[in-house]
């Protein structure tokens, strides 16, 4: 059976304003509706590793959510940060973040991790994706150009692999390319599946 027949009767809420995400998840082509919650907490424990605090940001998401689900409901939450060396690289705060981002990342490989949770009313499945991506050495002319045209000020990394420095400074993948972009939408089509008993 067809994961979009075994979830009739179940609705899917995607809890992102991220247009990329909500692009991403109609690839699968599910049945869902958007409810982004307004300044959704993103705090997670200092304690924690790089590649944890992905899928402590999904749990945070999910658990702030803006009201409690609906029987009938699953609500998808995710996070996606950029991991260089052992640095975490957020959203850039201002075009002098993005820069120094860009910088870091350029003529080196790093990790793209993505935390996703999955609820409903009775219990919740927690995963995480990485891929590692390669960039090539990026001139001071290259990143320039690219944040200006781009404003790349809402994507982890400085950076978004669908734009034009994707194009043409990405050398390498390793893993899902969805990921990167910021859903793993294959194995989120296999955790819905088992999620849901399939």
């Amino acid at each position: 059976m067809l994961l979009k027949d075994a979830l009739s009767g179940r609705r899917i809420v995607l809890g992102s304003a991220s247009p990329r995400r909500r692009e991403l998840l109609a690839g699968l082509g599910l049945d869902f509706t958007v409810e982004a919650t307004p300044g959704a907490p993103e705090t997670y424990s200092p304690g924690l590793r790089p590649d944890e605090v992905p899928v402590a940001l999904a749990a945070s998401k999910s658990e702030g959510f803006h009201r409690p689900l609906e029987p009938d409901e699953i609500l998808i939450t995710a996070d996606t940060v950029v991991i260089c060396g052992d640095d975490i690289l957020g959203k850039p705060s201002d075009r002098e973040d993005a820069v120094r981002m860009l910088r870091e990342l350029s003529g080196r490989t790093h990790r793209v991790v993505t935390g996703v949770c999955i609820r409903d009313t009775g219990h919740r499945s927690i995963f995480s994706s990485t891929s590692e991506v390669e960039f090539k050495v990026l001139s001071d002319e290259e990143i320039n150009y690219y944040i200006g045209q781009y404003r790349p000020f809402d994507k982890a990394g400085g950076y978004g692999i669908q734009e034009w420095i994707g194009y043409i400074g990405i050398t390498s993948i390793r893993g899902s390319y969805f990921n990167i972009v910021g859903l793993p939408v294959q194995r989120l089509y296999t955790a819905l599946s088992e999620f849901i008993g399939l």
